[in-house]
């Protein structure tokens, strides 16, 4: 009885962890979406508790060379899907934020899997800082190199 009540608290924590990371990369995921970008609400959500479940999925592994490796092909993994997000036309790319925030997406799971929630939470805060906050700024430059002033360009 005490081992299946032991097991049913793991799985609590388990559905916690990926539900977090769920939320807080579904708001960056929100955000991309209202943009109109192509990587939005469907996503984001999916990269960050792909990358708490993977996490998750190592227990409590004592080999610091097997977490390094499961980091590091997440680390290309996510890269390769946020590569997807940029388009080039010309001159002109657009996505780099997007894709950047997929790759950021990553690392909110990974974090929030490691039990490291102040980590996922300051990553979400500032990731959604620099896309919002950050846009006026962003248009006022790209005004003065003579780009139309769109702000969905990345």
């Amino acid at each position: 009885m005490f081992d299946s009540l032991a097991r049913w608290q793991e799985t609590w924590s388990i559905f916690q962890h990926i539900g977090i990371a769920y939320v807080l990369t579904a708001i960056i995921g929100w955000n991309r979406e209202q943009e109109g970008h192509t990587a939005g609400i469907r996503t984001f959500p999916i990269v960050g508790m792909a990358s708490c479940g993977y996490i998750l999925a190592l227990g409590t592994q004592p080999d610091v060379a097997a977490q390094s490796r499961v980091l590091q092909g997440l680390i290309t993994g996510i890269g390769f899907v946020g590569g997807g997000a940029i388009l080039k036309e010309g001159a002109t790319v657009h996505g780099m934020a997007t894709a950047a925030s997929v790759w950021n997406a990553g690392i909110i799971g990974a974090s929030v899997a490691m039990g490291r929630y102040e980590i996922g939470v300051m990553l979400a805060l500032l990731n959604l800082f620099t896309l919002r906050a950050l846009m006026p700024i962003k248009a006022w430059l790209d005004r003065d190199k003579g780009k139309p002033d769109n702000l969905d360009q990345d």
